[in-house]
């Protein structure tokens, strides 16, 4: 294995892990951006205000976005696995 065939794998490596957990992230930003104005805005400071909403949503978003999440990984997991021979050569 070269270091252009190694750099290739962890470039595309970084390049899902980051289009698989973008969904995730920026739901659970937004949602927490938005019950905490809520909160500044009615003065309630509960903590599970903040996080009850967070955990829904991130529930609603993996069912939504969890089969496109597992053919990402999948689709990345067969090219991976195809290029592992000439990778070790």
């Amino acid at each position: 294995m070269n270091i252009e065939q190694s750099v290739d794998i962890l470039r595309d490596l970084v390049t899902v892990a980051l289009t698989v957990s973008a969904p995730m992230l920026l739901v659970a930003v937004s949602v927490g951006v938005v019950v905490s104005l809520l909160q500044a805005v009615t003065s309630i400071q509960e903590a599970s205000l903040s996080f009850i909403p967070k955990v829904v949503s991130l529930g609603i978003t993996m069912v939504v976005m969890g089969p496109w999440i597992l053919k990402t990984l999948m689709d990345f997991t067969i090219l991976f696995l195809n290029r592992l021979p000439e990778a070790v050569r």
